[in-house]
């Protein structure tokens, strides 16, 4: 057997060639505003490659001086070890935010602008305002100045604050959608978190669209006619 995803190394293939990851996310890049005095938090988002369901961001500011082991990005975690982080930051962190952009805010907005939105949603919600926010990705996801904002390319993977973003976003969001589930039966809510799963797309074209959908997504707008099946 190999070993568990959260031990392994990530390699991950790029035009230039492959990059190894670090197999735990460390505070390098948080130190070195820490030896400043600054408040570092990290932030990122789930729920961008959806078909139903709000966008989240989650925001986490760390302290400097101490360390909670066995943070992975979200990605590589099963969902007991994803709760049991989460409940552990809710008494490490030095604040938490989560900030979301609804279903009908992206198709008004689009996907970009609703990344922004909630991203600043995520930041407001902190209990106090961050020197630095350090964002997965390659994307300015705030834009707004009151920060100083540090993009990881892979940030989830070599940032604990931005891995820890990606936990309580993770969790905060699946919750939401296993929720649903009870609202809006036939979907999968619970399982597939509404991202596109064969399940998932085999009752869009069924069922047609249900309130969470965003309909502004093609594959969505083309199931506006569910296919209703054949017999009495």
């Amino acid at each position: 057997m190999g070993r568990p995803a959260s031990n392994r190394r990530a390699v991950v293939r790029t035009a230039s060639g492959t990059v190894r990851l670090p197999a735990v996310p460390g505070v390098h890049t948080e130190q070195r505003f820490w030896a400043d005095g600054a408040t570092v938090a990290g932030i990122d988002e789930v729920g961008r490659g959806a078909w139903a369901g709000q966008l989240t961001v989650g925001a986490v500011v760390l302290p400097s001086g101490r360390r909670m082991y066995k943070l992975r990005d979200s990605k590589v975690l099963d969902p007991a070890r994803r709760e049991e982080l989460a409940g552990k930051l809710e008494g490490f962190a030095l604040g938490i935010g989560l900030g979301e952009a609804t279903h009908a805010e992206i198709d008004a907005l689009g996907l970009s602008a609703a990344l922004t939105l909630a991203a600043r949603r995520a930041v407001a919600a902190l209990p106090f305002h961050p020197d630095v926010v350090l964002v997965d990705g390659d994307r300015d996801l705030l834009g707004d100045g009151r920060a100083h904002t540090e993009l990881l390319t892979h940030g989830d993977a070599r940032s604990a604050s931005i891995a820890a973003a990606s936990i309580v976003a993770k969790v905060a969001r699946d919750r939401d959608m296993v929720a649903a589930d009870e609202r809006f039966r036939g979907y999968g809510f619970a399982s597939n978190k509404g991202y596109p799963s064969p399940a998932h797309r085999a009752a869009l074209a069924q069922l047609g669209p249900c309130e969470l959908h965003r309909r502004s997504w093609a594959p969505v707008a083309a199931a506006e006619t569910p296919t209703l099946p054949f017999g009495p």
